[in-house]
């Protein structure tokens, strides 16, 4: 009997620590925006399919994407990653993309979406940096058309290791695409640079718009960068850091 009371007494307390244990985690749902642009659509895909089991991804396509910003889709995802080089953007699509982001609807901008919306002055805002593929203006200084180099092995070095995006990450070395005199916009939060020559110095970094948090990543044109490790843990930080906003304290 009394054997029997004490396993039913442990039964209880088992109960009761299930049904007080902290709830499951909530998946972060991405919606992965593309176009414009060619890319290795399995090994991308298989990138994030690894980010882990808190992030599920939707890929969206331009210019079908652009219904995704309206508000009355915002509910539908939490993140947007934009993986795209999309350039055409009527008006009012521009506004309500730009409404999407402020009001916010956090942002991890990769690679050639740097290069996107070329006579979209807002855009620069958004992310906090533009490829130029012509001499462009900014803030009345005139910027020369930029340039890049496929298939480079160079390192890459993180600023802060105690910065959440990058945290646990050391010093890499990374197999990519480099683009050298991308504009980066002042204020930014620098998350990690290169010294490679053929490289704009800063190639990683963070900032606000409007209510969102940003994080803009240069690197990511294709299966060696999406298969590296660093690369991968760094992305699903970077999401993790952007939707958390507001939500609790880093």
């Amino acid at each position: 009997m009394k054997k029997y009371l004490l396993f039913l007494v442990f039964i209880l307390i088992t109960f009761i620590n299930s049904s007080f244990s902290d709830p499951p985690i909530k998946a972060i749902r991405i919606l992965v925006i593309t176009g414009g642009h060619d890319y290795q659509i399995d090994g991308f895909n298989q990138m994030l399919g690894s980010l882990g089991k808190n992030i599920q991804y939707q890929i969206a396509e331009l210019p079908a994407a652009y219904d995704m910003f309206l508000p009355e889709n915002r509910s539908k995802y939490d993140v947007l990653v934009f993986y795209h080089m999309w350039q055409t953007i009527t008006d009012e699509q521009a506004r309500v993309l730009a409404d999407c982001i402020w009001q916010g609807k956090p942002l991890v901008a990769l690679h050639h979406s740097i290069c996107a919306y070329d006579d979209w002055p807002e855009y620069v805002n958004i992310i906090g940096g533009r490829y130029f593929h012509k001499p462009t203006i900014i803030n009345g200084k005139e910027y020369p058309a930029c340039s890049y180099i496929h298939d480079l092995h160079f390192n890459v070095k993180i600023v802060s290791p105690d910065n959440p995006v990058t945290k646990g990450l050391s010093d890499f070395e990374i197999f990519d695409e480099t683009y050298k005199g991308f504009y980066v916009e002042e204020g930014v939060t620098p998350l990690l640079t290169t010294d490679e020559p053929s490289s704009t110095h800063i190639i990683g970094w963070s900032k606000k718009y409007g209510k969102a948090r940003i994080v803009t990543l240069q690197s990511g044109h294709d299966v060696p960068t999406f298969e590296n490790p660093n690369f991968r843990k760094l992305l699903s930080q970077a999401i993790e850091w952007v939707y958390n906003n507001g939500k609790k304290q880093e």
